[in-house]
């Protein structure tokens, strides 16, 4: 997943990404847990590291990722679906961190990105409880953009992923990382990051093109340069 993180990174024909499992039963449905059983102190912040490591990369691709939740997206699953930016649900999907019914916790970002989406109250009740949300409450409290019939979860992702394609590279790069970083600063400092930002992109052949594209009524032709 790593590489194929930094093989789209470097790829200037993509400007969207979804992330999907196979089928219809889940999205991701957790690690192997015979695998993780024996792993000592050591080994297991290793396995927390490289998984923090890979979700964080995704997080902070410069380009869109779509989560499409088919089905249980639970431990790792979930933490994987929180590290995109906007995640479309099939209406039979389910959400949960069930870890400490196994003795641990979360340790792929779980504690601290469902935290940030839902709030702390109703992270610490999936947390500590381990239960299972259905897509409902996961759409009432935030952690899912959009329910659709599970036949048209891909398709509403690949709707939505077109509709970025068609906008400014620089543009949504841009304001995905004033959105990423600002969440780390106090308010002041993340206005200077968004005046930062914005001014920046008016060195670029983008906002120009955007702009007389606008001002001529026709469609705009971007380069992401």
């Amino acid at each position: 997943m790593s590489d194929a993180v930094d093989l789209i990174e470097q790829d200037p024909l993509i400007f969207a990404v979804i992330v999907t499992g196979a089928g219809e039963k889940a999205f991701v449905a957790g690690a192997d847990i015979a695998e993780m059983l024996h792993k000592d102190v050591l080994e297991a912040r290793a396995f927390s590291s490289l998984g923090n490591k890979v979700f964080s990369k995704i997080e902070n691709l410069s380009k869109p990722v779509i989560a499409t939740v088919n089905g249980f997206a639970l431990c790792g699953g979930c933490e994987l679906a929180m590290a995109c930016d906007i995640r479309i649900a099939s209406n039979k999907a389910k959400f949960g961190q069930p870890e400490v019914g196994l003795g641990i916790m979360a340790g792929f970002g779980g504690s601290q990105r469902l935290s940030r989406l839902v709030g702390a109250g109703i992270a610490k009740e999936i947390l500590f409880t381990g239960d299972m949300i259905n897509v409902e409450r996961a759409y009432e409290n935030g952690l899912v953009n959009r329910v659709v019939d599970s036949s048209e979860v891909l398709k509403e992702a690949k709707t939505i992923a077109k509709r970025i394609a068609t906008k400014s590279p620089l543009g949504v790069s841009f304001s995905k990382k004033a959105v990423n970083d600002g969440l780390n600063l106090d308010f002041e400092r993340a206005l200077s990051l968004e005046t930062d930002l914005f001014g920046s992109l008016f060195s670029t052949n983008d906002q120009t093109e955007g702009m007389s594209a606008f001002l001529e009524k026709r469609h705009s032709l971007f380069t992401g340069e």
